[in-house]
C-alpha cells in the first residue's frame, strides 16, 4: 500500500442555507471543516450518529453536492468545483453505493440494463460486448448471469444491494463510497453483503469510504475509522487504536453501546445526558462539550484542534484526551 492518498480531504465543508421566503435566515452546517487522507486499497469507516454528516461528506466526495469550502484531491487532481465534462473521464475512478437498495435501482429498468448503463454512459465497449460483461459483474457479486433481463423488483433487499455493488464495479473503480450500505438489510444478510465487499477490495485492489452507524460492521471491514459529531471530525486513527484505546470521550460513548453477550445489565455503558444540539446553532468551543462529562471552561471559548496527543498516528480533538487504562474508572463515574 502506497503512502500517497488516492482521495485528500482538507477543510471540506457543506452549510445549507435555511430560507423564509427568499430571504435566509440561516444556515445548517451539516459538514464543517474535515480532514482526511484515504490511500490505494485502505478501508476508512466514518461512523457517528445519525445527522452527524457522514451521508453529505460521501455526497461531496462523489460530487453529488457542492462543497461550500474547502478542498478535495483525488488522484493529484483537485475535483472541488469539477463541471460534469471534467467529472465525467473522472467517474470511472470513483463510484458511490446507495443506502436504499430499494429506492436506487430504477424499477422500470432491467438489472441488465441498469448495471450497463455506466459503460453506455461512458461509451465503453469492453471485449465481448457489453452483455457478456454485465453477466461477468452479476456473477462477480454472486448474482445468476441468466438473471440478466429480470427486474429490481423481483429480488430481495440483499440481491438488490448486490446490484448496485455491480453498478457500482462496471467501470472498474479505485474508490467506492459506500453509504451504509447494509443498514437497510438483515443481519444474515448484512454479513453476506459485507464479506463480498472485503472479497472484491482483496481481488481488486480497491479503496472504500465506508459509512455506517454499525460499529461491529465497521470494526468487521475497515483499517482506519473517524469519528463524526455534528458536522466534525472528533477523533481518527488505526482501528486497533479506535476500538482498544479511544481517547475522545464521545467515541468512548458510542463503543460502550455495543451489545456484549459476555455483560449483563448496563453495567460498562456510558449514557450521555442531553441530545445533540441542531447544527443550525452548534455549540461554541468544542461541539461535544453540552453532552460531555469532561468539560471546563476551556471547552466553551476554545475549539480542540484535531491532532494526535501521544505522538502517534491517532488524532483525537479533545483538551482533555482519556488516557490508556482510565476505561474502568471512567465508565463507573458516568454510570453513577
Amino acid at each position: 500500500m502506497t503512502d500517497e492518498p488516492l482521495l485528500r480531504v482538507r477543510g471540506l465543508t457543506k452549510h445549507f442555507p435555511v430560507r423564509q421566503g427568499l430571504r435566509a435566515t440561516g444556515l445548517v452546517r451539516a459538514v464543517d471543516g474535515l480532514d482526511f487522507d484515504v490511500r490505494p486499497g485502505e478501508t476508512l469507516g466514518l461512523v457517528g450518529e445519525s445527522g452527524c454528516g457522514k451521508t453529505t461528506t460521501g455526497r461531496m466526495l462523489v460530487r453529488l453536492l457542492e462543497p461550500t469550502a474547502g478542498t478535495i484531491e483525488f488522484a493529484g487532481r483537485d475535483i472541488t468545483h469539477a463541471g460534469r465534462r471534467e467529472l465525467r473521464p473522472l467517474r470511472q475512478d470513483l463510484q458511490i453505493i446507495f443506502q436504499d437498495p430499494y429506492a436506487s435501482l430504477n424499477p422500470r429498468h432491467t438489472v441488465g440494463r441498469i448495471v450497463a448503463m455506466p459503460l453506455q454512459v461512458n461509451g465503453i465497449k469492453p471485449p465481448g460486448g457489453v452483455k457478456a460483461r454485465v453477466q461477468e459483474l452479476l456473477e462477480l457479486v454472486g448474482l445468476n448471469p441468466e438473471h440478466y433481463n429480470r427486474y429490481p423488483h423481483e429480488f430481495s433487499g440483499g440481491q438488490r444491494q448486490r446490484i448496485g455493488i455491480a453498478r457500482a464495479l462496471a467501470l472498474r473503480p479505485k474508490l467506492i463510497v459506500a453509504d451504509e450500505p447494509v443498514s437497510a438489510l438483515d443481519v444474515s444478510i448484512q454479513a453476506q453483503v459485507v464479506n463480498l465487499l472485503r472479497d472484491l477490495q482483496r481481488d481488486l485492489g480497491l479503496a472504500f469510504v465506508f459509512i455506517a452507524h454499525d460499529l461491529a460492521v465497521v470494526r468487521h471491514f475497515c483499517q482506519r475509522v473517524a469519528v463524526m459529531y455534528l458536522g466534525r471530525i472528533v477523533e481518527i486513527g488505526d482501528r486497533a487504536d479506535i476500538y482498544e484505546r479511544p481517547q475522545h470521550p464521545y467515541t468512548r460513548a458510542l463503543l460502550s453501546a455495543i451489545p456484549d453477550v459476555t455483560r449483563l445489565g448496563p453495567a460498562g455503558r456510558i449514557r450521555l445526558s442531553g441530545d445533540v444540539p441542531t447544527p443550525l446553532d452548534p455549540p461554541s468551543g468544542c461541539r461535544f462539550r453540552t453532552r460531555c462529562w469532561k468539560a471546563r471552561d476551556i471547552c466553551a471559548t476554545e475549539e480542540p484542534a484535531l491532532v494526535p496527543r501521544d505522538g502517534g498516528d491517532q488524532a483525537t480533538a479533545c483538551h482533555f484526551p482519556e488516557v490508556a487504562g482510565a476505561t474502568e474508572a471512567i465508565v463507573e463515574e458516568v454510570s453513577r
